[in-house]
């Protein structure tokens, strides 16, 4: 066999193992997902990339908003019936509008996102969508997924186009195709199941689902529609798309809300 062959062969194969073998059930959701990472490695990775954001930010000593931020994210994590996550949470001193939750349960929420935030609840709605991607192992999925594809890609380059002078246009080609076709929806797709999850999350721990499309109405105001990309280029849905979801989402887990210990939308932040 020949190496051209050899290497097509092989690629082919691991390409089909990794389909067929690397599947995991999603929690809360039963859905399928590919996912090819090892769970120790995800953990250790979250945990090593927490450690270093924190050692680059300045924690926040607030004690009145830390306190609070804690208290959410225990009322969150006890609800997803995670077993194996070492929960922290971090307030960190920054004015950026965002917060992430890393595998292994490490949050971290920058205080710029705070005035936005307004209230204890919408701290909840952000906290389950967070803790869901994490949960949900989002990360691994996208690392498995990428990996696939770059596999696919590499047997396709053996097989057709190394002698093609068309080589290099003809593999760009794909590359945008598998970024447009399949990655960046694939994480469109993580984004609106964590939606889901995460508004489940929130009103399983006492917190009025209805702050979620709220929130996302007044986070929308404050970034402006300006300079986003269209929504089939995006890695995140469009505002409206969300918000339009989120409306509907927080209808159906009400019963879900009303039957937990009812805290509605808590302390305002600030």
């Amino acid at each position: 066999m020949s190496i051209v062959a050899y290497n097509l062969f092989f690629s082919l194969v691991m390409l089909g193992v990794s389909l067929f073998t690397g599947c995991m059930t999603v929690p809360g959701t039963n859905k399928r997902a590919l996912n090819i990472l090892p769970r120790s490695q995800e953990l250790q990775m979250g945990e090593e990339a927490y450690q270093e954001i924190l050692k680059k930010e300045k924690r926040s000593k607030n004690p009145k908003l830390t306190s609070l931020l804690e208290r959410v994210g225990q009322r969150i994590s006890q609800v997803t019936g995670i077993t194996d996550f070492k929960w922290e949470f971090a307030l960190i001193e920054n004015p950026q509008m965002n917060a992430f939750c890393l595998p292994g349960g490490k949050v971290a929420f920058y205080t710029g996102i705070l005035p936005v935030l307004e209230n204890e609840g919408a701290m909840a709605i952000v906290m389950g969508h967070e803790v869901a991607h994490a949960v949900a192992q989002h990360g691994a999925q996208r690392v498995s997924q990428a990996l696939v594809t770059q596999l696919g890609l590499a047997a396709i380059d053996v097989a057709i186009l190394k002698d093609s002078k068309y080589r290099n246009l003809t593999l760009g080609l794909l590359g945008a195709g598998a970024q447009f076709g399949v990655l960046l929806p694939h994480s469109r797709s993580n984004e609106t199941e964590a939606d889901s999850l995460g508004i489940r999350y929130a009103a399983q721990a006492g917190y009025d689902p209805a702050e979620g499309a709220a929130f996302w109405e007044r986070f929308s105001r404050a970034t402006g529609a300006g300079g986003k990309p269209p929504e089939f280029m995006s890695t995140h849905p469009s505002d409206t798309s969300r918000i339009e979801n989120l409306k509907g989402l927080s209808q159906e887990v009400m019963q879900i809300y009303l039957a937990s210990p009812q805290y509605g939308k808590g302390e305002k932040l600030l």
